[in-house]
């Protein structure tokens, strides 16, 4: 069954940020959320997640409502990988991945061997065993995207949840980040800016605005030039020419501003014209 939202809603300050969004997610998929920025993607996410409660509707593990199941129960079974993460303290890779069985131990218990098995799988998932030992702060920003990872892993949850996990990384580790994500044996929720990556490695796409679902489905059903133009308010070319028949999208600068004609007028008799 997995995890599935019905309804939700969430309003804060008396403005509505996420509206009456359903999602249910085929298990082992990648459903991508899009959407510009203030649409409810990251929100959303913390719903899902169960960090915030919803004003309405109801967010679903196994048919189970999140609000009835403890908060390691959920963190047991769903993992999440924020856009940025950081730390004050020296930590090696391998520290940051052991964080990732918290949920499963108790507290101040000391690791067991099916900790460190499911620590040394994560970091072997991600290829990090060569960096399993190097200071976090010294690690590049995919380097680190890749670690924030392997902890998620390492609590071997069902449903994986990425908000904005590309940003500020280059093309390069994008695709690699992106890749990754693909092949694990997960139900993967991501929040993307970029068209061509969601097109190019998610399954389906859900996109917002506004906080309201307004289209559903597989890439080559959701990314037209329509779409596009009311959602994002900006000219494209859609193709399908990505592999598999996906669609590429190739953005269109704006349309020039008309220019202002020349105002005529009479000064002192004379005939004028301005601009």
């Amino acid at each position: 069954m997995g995890l599935s939202a019905e309804n939700v809603s969430w309003t804060a300050g008396g403005r509505i940020i996420v509206d009456g969004v359903s999602l249910e997610p085929r298990p082992g998929e990648t459903l991508g959320l899009l959407g510009p920025n203030g649409s409810g993607k990251s929100t959303l996410l913390r719903l899902l997640a169960g960090v915030r409660p919803t004003s309405s509707g109801v967010v679903r593990l196994d048919g189970n409502p999140l609000r009835e199941l403890g908060r390691r129960a959920v963190a047991r079974r769903v993992a999440v990988v924020e856009q940025h993460a950081t730390t004050q303290v020296h930590m090696t890779v391998l520290d940051v991945v052991r964080l990732g069985r918290t949920p499963h131990r108790r507290p101040w218990g000391v690791p067991s061997a099916r900790d460190e098995e499911a620590v040394r799988e994560a970091i072997r998932r991600t290829r990090l065993e060569e960096r399993a030992e190097q200071s976090w702060h010294t690690l590049s920003g995919g380097e680190r995207q890749r670690v924030q990872i392997a902890r998620a892993l390492a609590q071997q949850p069902r449903e994986l949840l990425l908000d904005e996990p590309t940003n500020h990384l280059d093309i390069q580790h994008q695709l690699e980040l992106l890749a990754l994500v693909a092949r694990l044996p997960l139900t993967s929720v991501v929040a993307l800016h970029d068209l061509n990556l969601a097109a190019m490695f998610c399954d389906h796409l859900l996109v917002l605005k506004h906080g309201r679902a307004v289209a559903a489905g597989t890439p080559g059903q959701v990314l037209t030039e329509e779409l596009i133009a009311d959602v994002y308010g900006v000219r494209t070319v859609v193709t399908r020419d990505g592999p598999d028949g996906r669609p590429s999208v190739r953005f269109l600068p704006p349309v020039p501003d008309a220019p202002t004609p020349p105002q005529t007028g009479t000064v002192g008799g004379f005939s004028s014209a301005t601009g």
